[in-house]
């Protein structure tokens, strides 16, 4: 059983993924004399830190201006711009730095620690919250929380097969895309912007890309109605995956959602290549004598399409010769290469990942402090605000920046 002491706290975060460890952290180390407690549904915290990046973390992007970071984040770009001026990726690396951990950049842009292990990163929040005397209960469910009239909350939680009732003077909310929480947020006279899946790849059947798991094309351009995106793509056993699709599936997340995820994508294979430069590349490589008694399938145009790609792209003109290609086939080959059409049957999931878009309303919420202008003393942070980042150590920076500002608010005594 637990005694009366551990059932009351200063500062109760409801969530011990990256966004309520940082704000814990952030509350501790800047107010030691308040008592601050972390509740996590799981056995281990930090689930999420452990697997991402492929078990390296992809903690932040090297992108150091607000105007240009808020582009990556698909919903909450506005929100966001003057949070970002308060606590951005450089101010991650310092913060990091400051508590033993270097970060390097890779060059795309992505940070990771330069021990290449989310451990690393792991373990430098679970220390860190220990050594400013953040406590943290594992296997600990959220059931209700409600606002007291003479102040502060009463919070209903399940541990160790027990029901027990705490009570905090303010409370921050970092649960992520939790079912449950979402019905608390709404009990307290919140809205929720349903959530829906934002980063995936896509399920595509189809001839050209069959049989080529793992091929790769390091810049093409994909759209989808008025939606595009450039980067590399990479061909999967199920379809299309890689940069450009999963930041195509982030900014069309609502629109996918509402079609059910059955949708229609053209594919330029050459990027930003136009259709009659790509003709005019072709029309030379034809009448190039020494490609006359060349076939096309075996000797491509394009050195960034790898060559196995090539030959099922160009299957239609069979075992044709590059001097026998008639001037239709010739734009024909064009469209193909420029824009492909492809139909999307459904969605996979990125790795281990998964993010949503939905959650809290933003215009609910005060961005200088995470605090909701609902309901004094509740704060916000992570993805259980409607904002979502694409891949690349977005979705992360969203969660240091909101737990650090929320963090900073949540260590102010009444």
């Amino acid at each position: 059983m637990s005694n009366s002491s551990s059932l009351t706290w200063d500062v109760i975060v409801a969530g011990g993924g990256p966004a309520g460890f940082f704000a814990a952290i952030r509350c501790a180390e800047l107010n030691p004399r308040l008592k601050v407690l972390i509740l996590e549904k799981a056995q281990h915290p930090l689930g999420k830190v452990l697997i991402s990046g492929g078990g390296r973390c992809n903690v932040t992007h090297a992108c150091f201006e607000p105007a240009q970071l808020v582009t990556y984040d698909p919903r909450g770009g506005m929100a966001l711009r003057g949070a970002f001026t308060r606590f951005q990726p450089a101010d991650t690396v310092k913060w990091f730095a400051a508590h033993d951990v270097t970060l390097k950049t890779e060059a795309d842009g992505r940070m990771f620690p330069v021990t290449d292990s989310s451990e690393t990163i792991a373990d430098c929040l679970r220390e860190s919250a220990r050594e400013a005397g953040v406590k943290v209960w594992t296997g600990t469910s959220l059931l209700d929380v409600k606002k007291l009239r003479v102040g502060g909350f009463w919070l209903e939680v399940r541990r160790d097969k027990e029901t027990l009732t705490l009570q905090a003077e303010k409370v921050l909310l970092a649960t992520g895309s939790d079912s449950k929480t979402r019905e608390v947020v709404q009990s307290l006279g919140h809205s929720i912007e349903e959530p829906v899946p934002s980063l995936f790849t896509f399920n595509v059947k189809d001839s050209r890309i069959d049989g080529l798991a793992g091929a790769s094309v390091e810049n093409v351009t994909v759209k989808m109605d008025a939606l595009t995106q450039q980067g590399p793509l990479l061909i999967t056993h199920w379809g299309l995956s890689g940069p450009a699709v999963l930041r195509l599936s982030a900014w069309g997340a609502r629109e996918l959602h509402a079609q059910k995820y059955h949708t229609s994508i053209t594919v330029n294979w050459l990027g930003e290549m136009t259709f009659d430069k790509a003709l005019e590349i072709l029309q030379r490589n034809k009448d190039w004598k020494d490609n006359a008694r060349k076939k096309i399938s075996t000797h491509p145009a394009f050195s960034q399409i790898p060559v196995r790609l090539w030959k099922q792209l160009v299957q239609f003109l069979g075992e044709k010769n590059w001097a026998d290609i008639s001037k239709a086939e010739l734009r024909k080959l064009v469209s193909e290469l420029t824009a492909g059409e492809f139909s999307v049957t459904g969605k996979g999931q990125f790795k281990e990942e998964f993010v949503t878009c939905g959650g809290v309303r933003l215009d609910e919420v005060d961005f200088k402090s995470m605090q909701s202008r609902l309901v004094p003393n509740l704060f916000f942070a992570g993805e259980v605000l409607d904002i979502d980042g694409i891949t690349g150590g977005f979705n992360f920076q969203s969660a240091w920046t909101t737990g650090w500002l929320a963090g900073s608010a949540l260590a102010v005594s009444p």
